[in-house]
Order: C-alpha cells, then structure tokens, then sequence
C-alpha cells in the first residue's frame, strides 16, 4: 500500500505531461502497464516537451533503464520451480519498488512466485489509474508547457540531492556538468545529456578501479 499510494504522487503529475503531448486516459493507462520503466516513461514527454530530437529521447530511456537487466536476474534463484509463463509475467512486471519489496519478501522467506507477481501487478495497477487520472487533470486544469517540462528536471535534482557525497559521486557529477555543457557547445545540443551522463559513468568506474588497485 505505501508504494501504491507513492506512485499516486508522481504517476499524476506524469500523466499531466502525457496529456501535453497528446495522450488520452487510455493511452496513458496502456502504455503505463506496458512500459517497463516509469523513470523511462516520465523521460519521454518530459524531453519531448523540451523539444529533444526522438533518437535521443530512445537513447536516453534505454540508458536509463539498463539497470532493469539486473532486477529480474537477482530474483533467478527463487524462479527455479516456478512455471515459466509465469516467471515471465513476474519479469515483465518488476519495478524499481516492488522489486526492493519483493526481495526483502523472499530473502526473509514464506513468500513464493504468484504473491510477487501480484504486488508487481498492483503497484503498474496503482501507477497506471494515476497516470490516467493525471491525463484528466490535465485535460481539465491546462498545465503551462514550460511547467509541465521542467517536471523531468526537477526529480533528477531530487536524485541528485540525494547521492552520498562521496568523492567518487562528486566526481561523477562535476564531469557530467561539464561534458554536457561541452557537448552543446560543440553543438550536440541533443545528445548532450546522454553523452555527458555516459562520461560520467566512465570516470566515476574509472576512478573506483583506480582507487581499487
């Protein structure tokens, strides 16, 4: 019920900018139970709003949802007796959230494959109707579109805000800034995100290893 009810927070402000680039209801609601990521689906109209060509808007929700590939690995070893059709549907399903539940579920035993599918099922249930819901408010409020955009910006400074500070995160930050700017002075105004995120990551692994040996 807690992540249920977080996802009524953010899945209405989502839906908000769906309905700027012309979702209806429905469509929200289809594409929420269908799109793997809801991080990845608050990207799209967010830079679409902010007028980023689509291959970078793909490139950027692919990177951002590459972490996904290790969620349903690191629950392989609960999966072994489950029926296939649905091992598939509890991958298929997992999020960021109920995949932090789930884990703790099985890890402190008495927890089996359909009651996890099950909370997947219901927390894209919750984020779905929020998304729908966000689409008629919306639709009947008139969100301003420099709002609505500057919506994507605003939970990756929550991310940000949140990081240890640590050397290795302050790293991580200071080169990105600085590829990003670098980038859209080269005139790669659309990649500049991702490529600056990309450069980020390498010095932030680069300096771990670093520091390792």
């Amino acid at each position: 019920m807690p992540v249920m009810l977080g996802y009524v927070g953010i899945g209405i402000p989502c839906g908000i900018m769906e309905n700027q680039v012309g979702l209806n209801a429905l469509m929200a609601f289809i594409v929420s139970m269908t799109f793997y990521s809801g991080a990845g689906q608050f990207m799209v109209p967010g830079m679409w709003l902010a007028g980023q060509p689509l291959a970078s808007i793909v490139a950027s929700v692919s990177f951002v949802n590459t972490r996904q590939i290790l969620y349903s690995a690191a629950f392989s070893q609960f999966f072994q007796k489950t029926p296939k059709p649905l091992t598939f549907l509890f991958s298929a399903t997992v999020t960021d959230e109920s995949f932090g539940v789930n884990l703790q579920r099985f890890f402190e035993g008495d927890w089996d494959g359909v009651t996890a599918t099950l909370v997947n099922l219901m927390c894209m249930t919750s984020w779905g109707l929020s998304n729908a819901a966000g689409v008629l408010m919306g639709g009947a409020i008139g969100i301003p579109t420099a709002i609505a955009s500057f919506a994507m910006t605003s939970i990756f400074i929550c991310l940000l805000a949140t990081q240890k500070a640590d050397a290795a995160n302050l790293l991580v930050i200071g080169v990105s800034l600085v590829a990003v700017f670098t980038f859209k002075a080269l005139g790669l105004a659309g990649p500049a995100i991702l490529l600056g995120a990309v450069c980020g990551v390498v010095a932030g692994v680069g300096f771990k290893a670093v520091k390792r040996a």
